[in-house]
């Protein structure tokens, strides 16, 4: 699936994507993906979907920032991350959900800043929840 000349994602079964240019920032996009159908209406950062993931449902940010931010320490990190189970944690979301356990990543690649956020419906099957995550992650390629 192609998001944007330079954005492509291979899409596992059982994923649900969709991206947009961002309104604020012309020429950044913002792209979800999650294991549940995502609703029409949903904030950026997920608000809108994260209720309806159940424990085995996994949803992943990717949020571009504007490319002044590259040159920044907080976008230091280079490539798409691969999070691991013990970086999710319950007290990484931006609001608390019981049960559920979330990450937050900065990075940059091809010149371009980026977050990825990312929520597991459950903090006790955070293995099979990052493996999903990283599935997804697997098959991003920005250019």
């Amino acid at each position: 699936m192609r998001i944007d000349a330079g954005f492509d994602i291979t899409v596992p079964p059982g994923w649900h994507v969709a991206g947009r240019n961002r309104d604020n920032v012309p020429g950044t996009l913002l792209v979800h993906a999650a294991t549940v159908p995502l609703p029409r209406i949903r904030g950026d950062f997920g608000s809108g979907v994260l209720p309806t993931l159940d424990p085995d449902d996994v949803f992943v940010c990717l949020f571009e920032y504007d490319r002044e931010a590259v040159g920044t320490a907080l976008f230091q990190s280079k490539g798409v991350p691969r999070p691991r189970p013990s970086e999710f944690d319950p007290s990484a979301m931006q609001w608390v959900r019981p049960g559920m356990s979330g990450g937050q990543w900065f990075f940059n690649t091809s010149g371009r800043a980026w977050c990825l956020f990312a929520v597991l419906g459950s903090h006790a099957r955070r293995q099979p929840g990052a493996l999903k995550v990283g599935a997804l992650l697997r098959g991003v390629r920005i250019r």
